[in-house]
């Protein structure tokens, strides 16, 4: 970013800070930009917006209300319009629209919405609002929730617990846990880097998730990560490569050591991420394309998150990213 006086590039500079949100303060990490010749700092949309999702990701994760992605996606997947789940749980007519735009929704309306991501509890609400939907509208969406209450949700709910270590909230980076963006982010990454050593994976991971976190106060795959000997890795990872089946793991000689190779010969689903999160996995690829698993390893060995994380083998928050070196 240029200073508007001097045209001169200016430095990127964070400081802590705190924000008092709905009479309550968290902590958040400030990005701006400082003009060294006049001493003026300056911030974008950008970075006020990140500033202020660290502070309502906390807000969220302290009470239990759902983020906007999990207002969106539950929605689309009742097939409900914004202003029927309005009227169906006795909003304001937009204040559904508003949750998905972004407002934090009140404790009580937040848990509301958490509560009926159990089909058997929403349908309690459709037939106690069976008034207010048309006929054809009732009885599709009955039949939909009928159906889905029957459906036995143990094995997915097993399958995300075996592979994340941690729920959403702030060790995870506040990002989503999901099963399908988890694959397509390792698919995507195979599939740019022509296959990868695990070892080179999961620093691969790691700067992706940090450098979301940085950037949209979010990462990308709902890991949470360890500073051990190699350097950064994500939590389970073994578990992880071995848990999909299109992920190929095959052993391989390099560099006079014997490693794991993961490949794939399907391609990855972009449709599931944003243009920021793929434009920074393609940043982060593209930077790291031609460095061998000891050289990512050790570049990663000079990051504050491993220095200072690293003796006692402690899982890395994510405060770290705003320290990256590398990227």
């Amino acid at each position: 970013m240029k200073s508007p006086f001097t045209g001169k590039e200016m430095k990127q500079v964070y400081d802590k800070r705190t924000w008092n949100f709905r009479g309550e303060k968290f902590e958040y990490t400030h990005a701006s930009w400082l003009c060294e010749d006049t001493g003026e700092m300056f911030t974008t949309d950008e970075s006020d917006a990140v500033s202020f999702l660290q502070v309502t990701n906390q807000y969220r994760a302290k009470y239990g209300l759902p983020f906007v992605d999990e207002i969106v996606t539950l929605r689309e997947f009742y097939g409900v319009s914004a202003s029927k789940m309005s009227l169906i749980l006795g909003f304001g007519p937009n204040q559904w629209r508003l949750y998905e735009g972004g407002e934090v929704p009140s404790v009580s309306n937040g848990r509301m919405i958490r509560s009926i991501m159990k089909a058997e509890v929403f349908l309690d609400m459709v037939e106690n609002s069976r008034h207010l939907l048309l006929q054809k509208e009732y009885e599709k969406l009955t039949l939909r929730l009928k159906s889905l209450s029957e459906e036995p949700s143990n094995i997915h709910s097993y399958e995300l617990s075996r592979l994340f270590a941690c729920g959403r909230g702030q060790e995870n980076g506040f990002g989503r846990i999901s099963l399908d963006r988890l694959k397509n982010a390792l698919l995507y990454i195979i599939d740019k880097c022509d296959g990868v050593f695990c070892t080179k994976m999961n620093k691969l991971l790691f700067y992706i998730d940090f450098m979301s976190y940085r950037q949209n106060g979010m990462s990308i795959t709902g890991l949470s990560y360890k500073a051990l000997d190699y350097g950064p890795v994500p939590e389970r990872w073994s578990r992880i490569y071995s848990h999909f089946d299109e992920i190929v793991q095959e052993p391989k000689q390099s560099w006079g050591k014997e490693g794991i190779t993961l490949s794939s010969t399907i391609k990855p689903d972009i449709a599931l991420f944003s243009q920021q999160e793929l434009a920074i996995m393609e940043q982060v690829c593209s930077h790291f394309m031609d460095s061998s698993s000891v050289e990512i390893s050790n570049i990663s060995h000079k990051e504050a998150a491993w220095l200072e994380c690293h003796a006692a083998h402690e899982r890395i928050p994510y405060d770290y990213a705003f320290e990256l070196k590398a990227v």
